[in-house]
């Protein structure tokens, strides 16, 4: 019985996509093993949107080999789609495998027997038509469901497009057999994913379905406590979904928003199909409808032409948004975008500087939206997370939560009061007086 271990690089549609993968080589008679367990087989799943891809890349791969020294070591993922070539250069690697092919990994690898030279098994991402089901399960308290994947929009900063190749999705129907499924197994939350979930629908080029009747259709699972939205474009949040939300049974208050910039000139540079005002709007309709709904924002700072002035538009408008945290983006150049071809470059150190800037900025609401929340009850579901003794999870509404451990709550939903946020910055429950829901 050949071992063989798994490392996943990036977003959570990657990590729905490597269980799944894990899944395949469990049902072929292979034994999943941790990464520093001797393994025969590595397999390490890439993300091309991190910075110094090939270093991470060339870093998992050399410590691989240092542990297993005569294993084999494929690669898969949106670099290994983006640059198969250089990466069957680095010394240790003996495959990779591109969008198309990364679900066929053991009929394509066979026995995986190690060669001369690296095999390299990457289609034109022209040829990547087919969806490819997928979910996380048995990693983390709760399930990354992909129910959508590729893009059609072609914003001028990203590589997705040509690593992941066009839009499509899941089926309605398919996707609502993979949560029963996830059901059964006491999962009490999924993580709807994608690429660009809004657009979900899209089957052999022709949109079938919509997110919206996904949503409506998702809420009615049984067995499933919760389900989270993972990320959607503000223009394809409708008011309808956000109606919908805020008197759902399982769909939670929290929303993760791309704004990407908050200045209509850079918005418009980078190919964004919204301007700020439409982002303000959805931000107060959420806010109307769910005053304490957790609303999450990605911001990409040193854009091309992004001068002190129009970076302070964005700065200024996040600072007036009545939203919760940020995650920044430095820009970095990507081969094969548009972005690459404008003027105005910014200076890395000022992009650094405003960086920093912009992750005091998400401190500072993070710390307000939890105050805010104190002495309100709230769900928390407990994780499999323990630092100095304290068991963590997360509320609804994103709060993340410490709490006294106790073995019997990993993987419970339990009722508690926000009593005080600690030194570290987390909602702390000090005397915790669980009242037992019936799950």
């Amino acid at each position: 019985m050949k071992k063989v271990a798994f490392y996943t690089l990036g977003c959570k549609l990657n990590f729905s996509e490597t269980s799944t993968i894990s899944r395949q080589f469990e049902e072929k008679g292979f034994l999943k093993v941790e990464f520093q367990e001797n393994p025969d087989i590595f397999i390490i799943n890439t993300c091309s949107v991190t910075e110094n891809a090939d270093k991470k890349c060339k870093k998992i791969v050399k410590e691989a080999k240092k542990i297993s020294p005569n294993s084999f070591v494929a690669i898969i993922g949106c670099y290994a789609q983006l640059k198969p070539r250089e990466i069957s250069e680095i010394k240790g690697v003996d495959a990779v495998l591109g969008a198309a092919e990364k679900f066929r990994l053991i009929e394509l690898l066979g026995d995986f027997a190690k060669e001369q030279e690296a095999k390299v098994l990457a289609s034109e991402i022209t040829e990547v038509k087919s969806f490819n089901n997928a979910y996380s399960i048995n990693d983390r308290t709760r399930t990354f469901l992909k129910v959508q994947d590729g893009c059609n929009y072609g914003c001028a900063f990203c590589t997705i497009p040509l690593a992941r190749g066009k839009s499509r999705s899941n089926t309605i129907e398919s996707v609502l057999e993979s949560a029963r499924e996830i059901a059964a197994t006491d999962v009490k939350e999924v993580v709807l994913t994608g690429v660009n979930i809004g657009d979900f629908g899209i089957v052999d080029g022709k949109r079938n379905e919509r997110f919206a009747d996904l949503v409506f259709a998702l809420d009615e699972v049984e067995g499933i406590d919760r389900f989270r939205i993972s990320s959607i474009e503000p223009n394809l949040l409708t008011n309808e979904i956000i109606s919908f939300a805020a008197q759902s049974n399982r769909f939670v208050p929290h929303f993760h928003v791309p704004l990407q910039s908050g200045s209509n000139t850079i918005l418009r540079r980078m190919g964004r199909r919204y301007l700020r005002e439409l982002y303000e709007d959805r931000v107060s309709k959420i806010k109307t409808l769910m005053p304490h709904a957790c609303i999450g924002v990605d911001v990409i700072v040193g854009f091309p032409g992004e001068t002190d002035e129009l970076f302070l538009e964005t700065y200024n408008f996040l600072n007036d948004l009545d939203i919760s945290y940020l995650h920044v983006f430095t820009y970095s150049e990507r081969a094969n975008t548009r972005a690459t071809e404008m003027d105005g470059v910014v200076p890395m150190k000022k992009r650094n500087e405003r960086s920093k800037m912009l992750r005091i900025l998400s401190e500072k609401k993070r710390r307000k939206f939890y105050e805010e929340n104190l002495g309100k009850t709230y769900t928390v579901l407990f994780e499999e997370d323990v630092e100095d003794g304290k068991m963590h999870g997360f509320t609804e509404n994103y709060i993340r939560v410490a709490a006294k451990y106790d073995p019997m709550l990993i993987n419970e939903t339990k009722l508690v009061t926000l009593d005080q946020i600690n030194e570290v910055g987390n909602v702390e429950v000090l005397e915790p007086e669980f009242v037992y829901e019936k799950h």
